[in-house]
This record gives structure tokens, C-alpha cells and sequence, in this order.
């Protein structure tokens, strides 16, 4: 036991004067009588008897260098990240300006919204500005209005508010998200109210579709509409009224009675903008950009950083 504190020690004592005090290798072995190899492998075996621990602490990526990483990892073309702050308010503001901002950058000019915390946030943004001088052509709710008395839940008052500020026609779809049964979606889809914007739809060149959390609240009817389907499947995000799970599996039911875009044909959308608010988990986030159905994103930059691990 003796032999081994002593060879310990002697370890310790060769890696506080190399990594400690700059010593040389070749001073060292003139110090200990010893060859410069010997004192080579000496420092290795410290490190391997955990003597020595190496740690490297890389630098925090930059926004840029966080958007490259999602571009390879999730196929996105771009988006906006903005910084951590104290104040929730200050950080769905950043978030509102930078998505409306987008529309310059992606040259919209028919625009599909969906709802949610920060679709609602940027609603009050644009109530806050003067019109904006963006050659946005035409808004179009991507469902149907919540049954619930929340403005930011209400797809026809998102649509006005967006429309009246960045001086383009709305088009409502006066139905709700949520009917009834499968009975009732499927008898709503046949009105002219629905045939109206189910053509708007297919001429969209870019959508805002809000990523949130599951479970969410509002609870969109979700054991209604898939059953045990989503605790199966463990779904753990959501992206307008649909679901999906950390593999990036969007679930499907035959029982889903929610009005909304069609999967295929928010797929054909050249731009497609995940919204990001405050609250979403770097999971929910992670599993909706693992669908591939995104081209771009709005964001905090720490919760990206954290999906990405």
C-alpha cells in the first residue's frame, strides 16, 4: 500500500510542476534523474489513475454558429434567435419583432397564422405599430376559432389585427377548430366558408405555425381526439392542434375531429415558421423540428442551445 501512495504521489507531484508550473519535460527528468519518455508516460498514467483531470471548456456558440448547427441537424434555412432576459415581456416582444421581421427577409406575400401564446404576443406587437410597409398580399387563419375566451386562441381576430397592419386582405374561416365529432368536421369541410380557405391555403407561401408543449392548456379536446393514442405513441409536443413525439412522428387518428391545414398541405408551404414562446420545452421543440416540416424558426437562444443537446 506503502508502494502505491508513494508511485501516487510522485505522480502528482511530476503533473503539479508540467501542467501547474510550466515546467518542461526535459527539466523534469533532469529534476527526478530520469529519461524525457520515462516522464512522458509518467504523465499519462497520471491521467489514466485519474491523478490528472482534463477538463476543456468550449466557447458558447454565437447565434450564428446555433442556427448553423440546426441547419445541419434539422434542415432548416434560417430564422431569429434572440437573447435571454429577465423579463418574459421583453423576450416575446424581441421574439414578435424578429418573426414579423421574417416577412421582409422571405418576401411573403400570402401569409397563413396559426394561435397560441406568442402568435397572441405578436398580435399585440403589430397593435402597437403604425402599418408596416410590407407587400403582404393576403392573411389566413390555419384553423379554425378555439372554443375557449382567449383573444390568442381566436384564429379570425389574429387574422384581422394582422391584416389591418400590414395593409392586406384577410380571409376568415368563420368554423370551429373544434366541431363536435367526426361527423360534424367532416359535414364542415363541404361549406363554401371551408372550400374558400382550403384554396387560400394551397397558394400560401408562408405560415407561422406555433410549437407548444404536451400536455398543453388549452387541452384541445386531445382524449376525444386521439384516445390513448398520444400517452402511447408519448407524444411530447405540439404544433397547431397537432401532436408529435420526440422521434418527430406527427400521430395521426381517424377520430380527429380538428379543423385545420391539412398535413400535406403544410408541407407543399415553401416557408414554413416555427414560433417558439417563452414557455416550451427544449423537448417540445426538439421533437417539432424533428418532423422536417420547418424552414425556419423564431426562438429563444438558450432553449435551441438546449435542444440541440
Amino acid at each position: 500500500m506503502a508502494n502505491k501512495d508513494e508511485k501516487r504521489e510522485k505522480l502528482a507531484r511530476v503533473a503539479q510542476l508540467y501542467y501547474l508550473e510550466d515546467w518542461k519535460q526535459s527539466d523534469i527528468a533532469k529534476e527526478f534523474d530520469v529519461s524525457r519518455p520515462f516522464v512522458s508516460r509518467m504523465l499519462k498514467q497520471a491521467r489514466e489513475l485519474g491523478v490528472v483531470e482534463i477538463t476543456i471548456h468550449s466557447p458558447e456558440p454565437t447565434h450564428g454558429q446555433l442556427l448553423e448547427l440546426a441547419k445541419q441537424r434539422y434542415g432548416l434555412q434560417g430564422g431569429v434567435l434572440v437573447a435571454e432576459d429577465p423579463d418574459s415581456n421583453l423576450i416575446n416582444r424581441a421574439l414578435s419583432e424578429g418573426a414579423i421581421g421574417l416577412l421582409d427577409t422571405l418576401k411573403t406575400r400570402r401569409l397563413g397564422v396559426g394561435w397560441g401564446h406568442l402568435m397572441g404576443e405578436m398580435v399585440n406587437y403589430l397593435e402597437s405599430q403604425d402599418e408596416l410597409s410590407y407587400r403582404v398580399l393576403s392573411v389566413c387563419p390555419l384553423l379554425g376559432n378555439a372554443g375557449v375566451p382567449v383573444r390568442h386562441y381566436q384564429s379570425s381576430e389574429t387574422v384581422r389585427v394582422f391584416a389591418q397592419t400590414l395593409k392586406a386582405t384577410p380571409h376568415f374561416l368563420n368554423l370551429p377548430a373544434l366541431p363536435g365529432d367526426v361527423a360534424e368536421h367532416d359535414l364542415l369541410c363541404g361549406t363554401e366558408s371551408y372550400l374558400q380557405i382550403a384554396r387560400q391555403w394551397e397558394r400560401m407561401d408562408t405560415v407561422f405555425v406555433n410549437i407548444g408543449n404536451y400536455p398543453s392548456t388549452p387541452d384541445f379536446a386531445s382524449g376525444a381526439r386521439y384516445g390513448m393514442l398520444l400517452q402511447q405513441k408519448k407524444a411530447c409536443g405540439r404544433l397547431l392542434a397537432y401532436y408529435c413525439n420526440a422521434r418527430g412522428e406527427i400521430l395521426q387518428s381517424e377520430q380527429d375531429f380538428a379543423l385545420q391545414i391539412p398535413l400535406e398541405t403544410l408541407r407543399q408551404c415553401k416557408n414554413v415558421v416555427g414560433i417558439v414562446s417563452a414557455n416550451t420545452s427544449a423537448k417540445a421543440l426538439s421533437a417539432a423540428l424533428n418532423t422536417g416540416l420547418f424552414s425556419h424558426l423564431v426562438a429563444r437562444e438558450a432553449l435551441l442551445k438546449e435542444a440541440l443537446k
